[in-house]
Protein backbone atom coordinates (compact mmCIF):
# COMPACT_ATOMS: atom_id res chain seq x y z
CA UNK A 1 0.00 0.00 0.00
CA UNK A 2 1.32 3.41 -0.91
CA UNK A 3 1.10 6.47 1.31
CA UNK A 4 1.76 7.02 4.99
CA UNK A 5 2.69 3.62 6.45
CA UNK A 6 1.16 4.61 9.78
CA UNK A 7 -2.25 5.47 8.36
CA UNK A 8 -2.45 4.13 4.83
CA UNK A 9 -3.69 7.54 3.69
CA UNK A 10 -2.16 8.90 0.48
CA UNK A 11 -0.40 12.19 1.34
CA UNK A 12 -1.03 15.00 -1.17
CA UNK A 13 2.01 16.41 -2.93
CA UNK A 14 3.25 19.93 -2.26
CA UNK A 15 0.51 22.40 -3.09
CA UNK A 16 -1.90 19.63 -4.11
CA UNK A 17 -5.51 19.74 -2.92
CA UNK A 18 -6.52 17.23 -0.23
CA UNK A 19 -8.14 13.97 -1.34
CA UNK A 20 -11.88 13.82 -1.84
CA UNK A 21 -12.09 11.48 1.17
CA UNK A 22 -9.48 10.71 3.81
CA UNK A 23 -10.21 8.05 6.43
CA UNK A 24 -7.76 7.69 9.29
CA UNK A 25 -7.69 5.07 12.04
CA UNK A 26 -11.41 4.30 11.85
CA UNK A 27 -12.87 1.86 14.35
CA UNK A 28 -16.46 0.72 13.79
CA UNK A 29 -18.33 -1.21 16.46
CA UNK A 30 -21.78 -2.23 17.56
CA UNK A 31 -21.77 -2.08 21.35
CA UNK A 32 -18.77 -4.13 22.49
CA UNK A 33 -18.40 -5.89 19.13
CA UNK A 34 -15.61 -4.46 17.00
CA UNK A 35 -16.44 -4.88 13.29
CA UNK A 36 -13.57 -2.87 11.80
CA UNK A 37 -10.48 -1.37 13.36
CA UNK A 38 -7.51 0.64 12.16
CA UNK A 39 -9.12 1.38 8.79
CA UNK A 40 -7.26 4.08 6.82
CA UNK A 41 -7.46 4.97 3.14
CA UNK A 42 -8.00 7.90 0.80
CA UNK A 43 -10.10 8.45 -2.30
CA UNK A 44 -8.94 10.80 -5.03
CA UNK A 45 -11.15 13.37 -6.75
CA UNK A 46 -12.98 11.79 -9.70
CA UNK A 47 -11.99 8.24 -8.73
CA UNK A 48 -14.20 5.17 -9.07
CA UNK A 49 -13.31 3.54 -5.78
CA UNK A 50 -14.69 0.18 -4.62
CA UNK A 51 -15.01 -1.32 -1.14
CA UNK A 52 -15.06 -5.07 -1.68
CA UNK A 53 -15.07 -8.30 0.32
CA UNK A 54 -17.23 -11.24 1.27
CA UNK A 55 -20.47 -11.19 3.23
CA UNK A 56 -20.12 -9.99 6.81
CA UNK A 57 -16.75 -8.29 6.31
CA UNK A 58 -18.05 -4.83 7.24
CA UNK A 59 -18.58 -3.17 3.84
CA UNK A 60 -21.99 -1.69 4.61
CA UNK A 61 -20.90 -0.88 8.16
CA UNK A 62 -18.02 1.17 6.77
CA UNK A 63 -20.38 2.96 4.41
CA UNK A 64 -22.74 3.87 7.27
CA UNK A 65 -19.83 5.46 9.12
CA UNK A 66 -18.62 7.33 6.03
CA UNK A 67 -22.00 8.99 5.43
CA UNK A 68 -22.66 9.81 9.06
CA UNK A 69 -25.39 7.31 9.91
CA UNK A 70 -23.14 5.99 12.67
CA UNK A 71 -20.34 7.67 14.61
CA UNK A 72 -17.02 5.81 14.74
CA UNK A 73 -15.62 4.67 18.06
CA UNK A 74 -12.26 6.05 16.94
CA UNK A 75 -10.75 7.81 13.97
CA UNK A 76 -11.84 10.50 11.55
CA UNK A 77 -13.43 10.92 8.13
CA UNK A 78 -12.50 14.04 6.17
CA UNK A 79 -14.07 15.40 2.99
CA UNK A 80 -11.83 17.71 0.99
CA UNK A 81 -9.71 18.17 4.11
CA UNK A 82 -12.67 19.07 6.35
CA UNK A 83 -13.32 16.96 9.43
CA UNK A 84 -16.76 15.38 9.05
CA UNK A 85 -16.62 13.13 12.11
CA UNK A 86 -16.17 15.92 14.63
CA UNK A 87 -17.94 18.74 12.80
CA UNK A 88 -20.64 20.80 14.49
CA UNK A 89 -24.20 20.61 13.16
CA UNK A 90 -23.84 23.55 10.76
CA UNK A 91 -20.57 22.32 9.27
CA UNK A 92 -21.89 18.78 9.08
CA UNK A 93 -24.98 19.93 7.20
CA UNK A 94 -22.81 21.78 4.68
CA UNK A 95 -20.69 18.67 4.12
CA UNK A 96 -23.78 16.49 3.73
CA UNK A 97 -24.78 18.63 0.75
CA UNK A 98 -21.57 17.61 -1.04
CA UNK A 99 -22.43 13.92 -1.37
CA UNK A 100 -25.33 11.72 -2.40
CA UNK A 101 -26.18 8.11 -1.58
CA UNK A 102 -27.77 5.33 -3.61
CA UNK A 103 -28.96 2.75 -1.09
CA UNK A 104 -29.14 -0.97 -1.86
CA UNK A 105 -32.93 -1.00 -2.28
CA UNK A 106 -33.00 2.56 -3.77
CA UNK A 107 -34.89 3.69 -0.60
CA UNK A 108 -37.56 5.54 -2.55
CA UNK A 109 -40.70 6.66 -0.73
CA UNK A 110 -43.36 4.31 -2.10
CA UNK A 111 -46.20 6.82 -1.57
CA UNK A 112 -44.42 9.51 -3.59
CA UNK A 113 -43.94 9.90 -7.33
CA UNK A 114 -40.43 9.99 -8.78
CA UNK A 115 -40.70 13.78 -9.02
CA UNK A 116 -41.58 14.01 -5.33
CA UNK A 117 -38.75 11.65 -4.39
CA UNK A 118 -36.08 13.48 -6.37
CA UNK A 119 -37.18 16.94 -5.23
CA UNK A 120 -36.77 16.09 -1.52
CA UNK A 121 -33.06 17.02 -1.16
CA UNK A 122 -33.68 20.22 -3.14
CA UNK A 123 -36.44 21.20 -0.72
CA UNK A 124 -34.30 20.35 2.28
CA UNK A 125 -30.97 21.87 1.29
CA UNK A 126 -31.67 24.72 -1.17
CA UNK A 127 -33.66 27.94 -1.42
CA UNK A 128 -34.62 27.37 -5.06
CA UNK A 129 -38.14 28.27 -6.09
CA UNK A 130 -40.59 25.64 -7.29
CA UNK A 131 -39.96 26.18 -11.00
CA UNK A 132 -36.20 25.87 -10.53
CA UNK A 133 -36.63 22.70 -8.49
CA UNK A 134 -38.90 21.16 -11.12
CA UNK A 135 -36.37 21.92 -13.86
CA UNK A 136 -33.62 20.15 -11.90
CA UNK A 137 -35.84 17.12 -11.24
CA UNK A 138 -36.55 16.75 -14.96
CA UNK A 139 -32.86 17.15 -15.77
CA UNK A 140 -31.75 14.54 -13.24
CA UNK A 141 -34.34 12.00 -14.34
CA UNK A 142 -33.27 12.57 -17.94
CA UNK A 143 -29.62 12.00 -16.94
CA UNK A 144 -30.49 8.50 -15.76
CA UNK A 145 -32.76 7.67 -18.69
CA UNK A 146 -36.09 8.30 -16.96
CA UNK A 147 -37.32 11.39 -18.79
CA UNK A 148 -41.12 11.41 -18.76
CA UNK A 149 -41.43 9.24 -15.66
CA UNK A 150 -41.87 12.12 -13.21
CA UNK A 151 -45.40 11.09 -12.17
CA UNK A 152 -44.75 7.35 -11.89
CA UNK A 153 -44.68 5.67 -8.47
CA UNK A 154 -41.81 3.31 -7.53
CA UNK A 155 -44.13 0.26 -7.60
CA UNK A 156 -44.82 0.96 -11.27
CA UNK A 157 -41.14 0.58 -12.20
CA UNK A 158 -38.76 -2.34 -12.68
CA UNK A 159 -35.93 -2.93 -10.20
CA UNK A 160 -33.38 -1.36 -12.54
CA UNK A 161 -35.56 1.70 -13.07
CA UNK A 162 -35.96 2.14 -9.32
CA UNK A 163 -32.17 2.04 -8.93
CA UNK A 164 -31.84 4.73 -11.61
CA UNK A 165 -34.50 6.83 -9.90
CA UNK A 166 -32.57 6.51 -6.64
CA UNK A 167 -29.45 7.64 -8.49
CA UNK A 168 -31.32 10.66 -9.86
CA UNK A 169 -32.18 11.66 -6.30
CA UNK A 170 -28.56 11.10 -5.21
CA UNK A 171 -27.45 13.46 -7.99
CA UNK A 172 -30.06 16.16 -7.26
CA UNK A 173 -27.63 18.51 -5.48
CA UNK A 174 -24.79 17.97 -8.01
CA UNK A 175 -22.69 16.25 -5.33
CA UNK A 176 -18.93 15.94 -5.51
CA UNK A 177 -19.18 12.37 -4.22
CA UNK A 178 -21.80 9.64 -4.67
CA UNK A 179 -21.86 6.52 -2.48
CA UNK A 180 -23.43 3.27 -3.71
CA UNK A 181 -24.42 0.35 -1.47
CA UNK A 182 -24.45 -2.87 -3.56
CA UNK A 183 -26.00 -1.15 -6.61
CA UNK A 184 -26.31 -4.41 -8.58
CA UNK A 185 -28.11 -6.30 -5.81
CA UNK A 186 -31.28 -7.93 -7.11
CA UNK A 187 -30.62 -7.03 -10.75
CA UNK A 188 -30.20 -9.42 -13.65
CA UNK A 189 -26.83 -9.34 -15.48
CA UNK A 190 -28.06 -7.22 -18.40
CA UNK A 191 -29.68 -4.60 -16.15
CA UNK A 192 -26.62 -4.61 -13.91
CA UNK A 193 -24.34 -3.97 -16.90
CA UNK A 194 -26.53 -1.07 -18.02
CA UNK A 195 -26.31 0.45 -14.55
CA UNK A 196 -22.51 0.10 -14.68
CA UNK A 197 -22.51 1.93 -18.01
CA UNK A 198 -24.62 4.71 -16.50
CA UNK A 199 -22.19 5.08 -13.59
CA UNK A 200 -19.28 5.43 -16.04
CA UNK A 201 -21.21 7.95 -18.12
CA UNK A 202 -21.97 10.11 -15.08
CA UNK A 203 -18.37 10.02 -13.91
CA UNK A 204 -17.13 10.99 -17.37
CA UNK A 205 -19.74 13.74 -17.81
CA UNK A 206 -19.74 15.26 -14.33
CA UNK A 207 -16.36 14.18 -12.91
CA UNK A 208 -18.12 12.85 -9.82
CA UNK A 209 -16.15 10.82 -7.29
CA UNK A 210 -17.81 7.42 -6.82
CA UNK A 211 -17.46 5.10 -3.81
CA UNK A 212 -19.13 1.74 -4.45
CA UNK A 213 -19.68 -1.07 -1.96
CA UNK A 214 -19.92 -4.32 -3.91
CA UNK A 215 -19.00 -7.99 -4.11
CA UNK A 216 -19.97 -8.30 -7.80
CA UNK A 217 -16.86 -9.15 -9.84
CA UNK A 218 -18.31 -7.99 -13.16
CA UNK A 219 -18.83 -4.47 -11.79
CA UNK A 220 -15.54 -4.44 -9.89
CA UNK A 221 -13.47 -5.29 -12.98
CA UNK A 222 -15.53 -3.10 -15.32
CA UNK A 223 -15.54 0.05 -13.19
CA UNK A 224 -12.99 0.20 -10.41
CA UNK A 225 -9.95 2.45 -10.64
CA UNK A 226 -8.91 1.11 -7.25
CA UNK A 227 -10.31 -1.09 -4.47
CA UNK A 228 -9.85 -1.82 -0.83
CA UNK A 229 -10.73 -5.32 0.32
CA UNK A 230 -12.10 -5.91 3.81
CA UNK A 231 -11.91 -9.20 5.69
CA UNK A 232 -14.09 -10.41 8.56
CA UNK A 233 -11.33 -12.13 10.52
CA UNK A 234 -8.83 -9.31 10.02
CA UNK A 235 -11.51 -6.71 10.91
CA UNK A 236 -9.96 -4.35 8.42
CA UNK A 237 -8.29 -3.86 5.07
CA UNK A 238 -6.24 -6.74 3.70
CA UNK A 239 -5.56 -5.35 0.21
CA UNK A 240 -5.60 -2.09 -1.72
CA UNK A 241 -4.93 -1.47 -5.41
CA UNK A 242 -6.17 -2.09 -8.93
CA UNK A 243 -8.38 -5.18 -9.01
CA UNK A 244 -6.73 -6.89 -11.97
CA UNK A 245 -3.28 -6.40 -10.47
CA UNK A 246 -4.46 -7.78 -7.13
CA UNK A 247 -6.08 -10.79 -8.84
CA UNK A 248 -2.87 -11.56 -10.70
CA UNK A 249 -0.19 -10.75 -8.15
CA UNK A 250 -1.51 -10.51 -4.58
CA UNK A 251 0.44 -12.67 -2.16
CA UNK A 252 -2.67 -13.07 0.03
CA UNK A 253 -4.69 -16.18 -0.92
CA UNK A 254 -7.89 -14.60 0.43
CA UNK A 255 -7.56 -11.78 -2.08
CA UNK A 256 -6.78 -14.05 -5.03
CA UNK A 257 -9.62 -16.41 -4.13
CA UNK A 258 -12.16 -13.59 -3.93
CA UNK A 259 -11.09 -11.95 -7.20
CA UNK A 260 -10.74 -15.15 -9.24
CA UNK A 261 -13.64 -17.18 -7.88
CA UNK A 262 -15.52 -19.50 -10.22
CA UNK A 263 -16.26 -18.32 -13.74
CA UNK A 264 -17.06 -14.78 -12.60
CA UNK A 265 -13.65 -13.31 -13.34
CA UNK A 266 -13.90 -10.86 -16.22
Amino acid sequence: MNGNPATGVEPPGPGAPPPAIAVEGLECRYGDTVVLTGVSFSVREGELFFVIGGSGCGKSTLLRHLIGLQKPARGTVRYGGEDFTNADLAARRNLLKTFGVLYQNAALWSSMTLRENVVLPLEQYTTLNRREREEIVSLKLAQVGLAGYEEFFPAELSGGMRKRAGLARALALDPRIVFFDEPSAGLDPVTSRKLDELVLQIRETLGTTMVIVSHELASIFALADRVIMLDHEARGIIAEGRPRELAAASDDPRVREFLTRGDEKV
